[in-house]
Order: C-alpha cells, then structure tokens, then sequence
C-alpha cells in the first residue's frame, strides 16, 4: 500500500475515507453537545480551543480524502464548508444553552484555523503525491 495514493484522485481508499468523516462528523456533533457539566476540568491552557481546532483540521481532512482534488475551488469549498460547520455547531449550542453550553466566539476562531490546517496538510500531501506519480 503507498500512502500516496489517498491524496490522487484515483485512490482506491476514498469509500473508506468517506466512512471515516462520515464518522468524525457524528463524533463532532455528539462531543459538541455533551452537557457541560460532564466536561472534565483539564489544567492545559485553552484546552477547550486545541479541541475545537484539532476536531475541524481533521474534519477537513478527512472529507479532501474522500473527495481528493487539487482545484483551488474545491478545496476553497471545503475550507468554507468547516468554517461554517463550526459556526453552525456553536450557534446551536447558544440555543442549546439548557445543557451547559454556550456560543463562544473563539471557538468559532479555532474551528476556522483548525479547517485551515486540515485543507493546508490535505494540499501538502496531495501535491507531494501528484509529483511522485510524474
């Protein structure tokens, strides 16, 4: 198996890919509205955004996998798409406010740089990838 193959767009893994954010996406959803008072307290400076961060990078790239495309349009789309996903998760979770939650601007922030770093690693390999087939 070349892992390099996950960045083409002939990459026999995209279905696997697919399942994968299809996955990561529920995993979101269901770690974002878990009541607040069953969040444990950590001792790490902005845990809470590292979190937000890490969950929209691999988001992102985990979806460019399962849709694996170069063009500056889709992967814009992508970006957008995070960026938004974020947004939204953190809307409802302000009008969820009954579980312990609430709307947090610089989670908004962490989401969007986190979706920033997914398409920028995904953009990386992907190109990586396209010039070792040449």
């Amino acid at each position: 198996m070349n892992i390099w193959h996950f960045f083409t767009a002939e990459s026999p893994y995209k279905k696997r890919a697919k399942s994968f954010a299809i996955a990561w996406t529920l995993l979101i959803f269901i770690a974002c509205f878990v009541p607040g008072k069953e969040i444990p307290d950590v001792d790490i400076p902005f845990a809470d955004k590292w979190v937000h961060f890490l969950l929209f990078g691999i988001f992102n790239f985990l979806w460019l996998l399962a849709r694996p495309s170069l063009h500056w349009r889709h992967l814009m789309f992508w970006l957008l798409l995070g960026t938004g996903f974020g947004w939204f998760v953190e809307e409802l979770q302000g009008l969820l406010s009954f579980l312990g939650r609430a709307k947090d601007m610089k989670d908004i922030y962490a989401d969007a740089l986190g979706a920033v770093l997914g398409v920028l690693i995904f953009y990386i390999c992907a190109r990586y990838a396209a010039a070792k087939q040449r």
